[in-house]
């Protein structure tokens, strides 16, 4: 019972490192190729060697953590058109989502969304970010659960996360978090006046600022790196 109970302590404590080291990647607190170091997150974190080794393990299986042989992990550098591609899946599975949502809404979902909003407007006036990417998560999960395909659901979460990194841009800027705030209330009163046409608008149009704002970036550290010619 006492082995039992340990395996499952790490195990916790394993997603906590993990969820904790995505949101920092997501919010650009831990940057693409910046070396993420066992015992330094070890101590910082409070936690056991092995704990991050295996939450390092988890991020890789994901696609936010790369490791580079002799040298360690590294918070992965997404390439541009490899986002493109997936903003392209997210976007065909977030409207497919958004069109299966029944507009004859049941308050239950209409209180709970306005609840989870209530958190995020909170977070975003107070300028919180790990807050606000907290609530936007949770938010899209409630939102994208109406559908009733939970295999749809399951889809988009794993798509989400692949391109967490590519929000790094965007999730820590006020003005982002404030459009995001708006486009989440939209969505709700879209479903309040059963315009189907508006909600899979706002929610596609919800896609463009981290994926356009990541590409921009790359493409200018691009240009930045090559030689000048005279």
């Amino acid at each position: 019972m006492a082995v039992t109970a340990l395996k499952a302590q790490t195990a916790e404590r394993v997603r906590g490192v993990a969820a904790t080291l995505e949101e920092e990647i997501v919010l650009g607190w831990l940057m693409p190729r910046e070396r993420l170091i066992e015992e330094e997150l070890a101590e910082r974190l409070d936690v056991k060697r092995h704990v991050v080794r295996e939450a390092l393990a988890e991020l890789e299986r994901v696609g936010l953590v790369e490791r580079v042989p002799n040298r360690g992990a590294f918070v992965k550098l997404l390439d541009p058109v490899e986002v493109r591609q997936i903003y392209l899946v997210r976007e065909a599975l977030e409207t497919l989502a958004a069109e299966q949502i029944p507009l004859s809404a049941p308050d239950r979902l209409l209180s709970q969304l306005e609840k989870i909003q209530g958190v995020h407007s909170a977070a975003v006036a107070s300028g919180d970010a790990r807050a606000a990417f907290r609530a936007n998560m949770i938010f899209h999960e409630a939102l994208f659960a109406a559908c009733g395909n939970p295999h749809l659901v399951e889809l988009i979460q794993t798509m989400a996360q692949k391109v967490h990194g590519a929000r790094s841009i965007t999730a820590a800027s006020a003005e982002h978090l404030a459009l995001a705030r708006d486009e989440h209330l939209g969505m709700i009163e879209a479903i309040k006046a059963g315009d189907r046409v508006r909600l899979v608008a706002l929610c596609r149009k919800h896609l463009g600022p981290s994926r356009d704002a990541y590409i921009a970036a790359a493409e200018a550290r691009v240009a930045r790196s090559k030689p000048v010619t005279r």
